[in-house]
């Protein structure tokens, strides 16, 4: 039992530790996809004379996505703190190693309430806010970028199609990255809720020593 709640104390504090560099890739993703979704057609700052309705949400997330990437960046430290406490690696636990763990669980919780809250938010306003069939083509006659066929409801490539892809531009309101948050943010809330029963374990383990210490004692006596 205590050799495999020593390994098993190893494997949550690493996981803890790749789940908080999850959090940071994912925010440094995130506006990436939204810039190729629909930053090229953004409205008050067009680019190659194009205008789309909505599409200012993409400067409406950045100052979010910014505190994303600094939490990301704090949720790394934390799990770091469990390291530099020994709740990796300690046989026994004190207090320091107990605090490290009520810190993890804290600031995880937080971190996913937080941030589940605003994407959310914001994948409702990007599905809601944004009107995808409108494609102002202000080039001449060369055509839109693209536009949706009302007869077959598909999105359709137009002349312009090859022009604005080469430029990163894509034709589709996908939420991926928005879908993705539950995968990251599930695993950290996992790894928080595996580190809690570690917590358990490691108490269940060091009473049982205690108690077969005090077994050895008796019978010495």
């Amino acid at each position: 039992m205590y050799k495999k709640q020593m390994t098993f104390q190893r494997i949550v504090c690493l996981a803890l530790l790749v789940a908080g560099a999850l959090v940071f890739i994912y925010s440094l993703g995130l506006m990436t996809g939204m810039y190729n979704g629909i930053y090229l057609t953004y409205r008050n700052g067009p680019r190659d004379g194009y205008q789309f309705e909505g599409t200012e949400l993409y400067l409406d997330m950045q100052p979010f996505n910014q505190s994303l990437t600094m939490v990301g960046i704090g949720l790394i430290l934390v799990s770091l703190f469990n390291f530099v406490m020994g709740t990796s690696s300690r046989r026994k636990y004190y207090i320091g190693n107990y605090v490290s763990i009520a810190v993890s669980t804290v600031c995880n919780v937080g971190a996913t309430f937080w941030a589940m809250t605003a994407l959310l938010q914001y994948k409702h306003d990007y599905l809601t806010k944004i009107h995808w069939p409108e494609f102002r083509p202000e080039i001449g006659d060369e055509g839109t970028w693209c536009f949706l066929n009302p007869e077959t409801n598909v999105w359709e490539p137009s002349r312009m199609w090859e022009l604005i892809t080469s430029r990163g531009g894509v034709c589709s309101n996908s939420t991926f990255w928005f879908d993705v948050s539950y995968v990251v943010f599930g695993l950290l809330i996992l790894c928080t809720v595996l580190l809690i029963v570690n917590m358990v374990l490691k108490i269940i383990v060091m009473n049982s020593e205690k108690r077969l210490i005090g077994r050895r004692k008796d019978v010495r006596a």
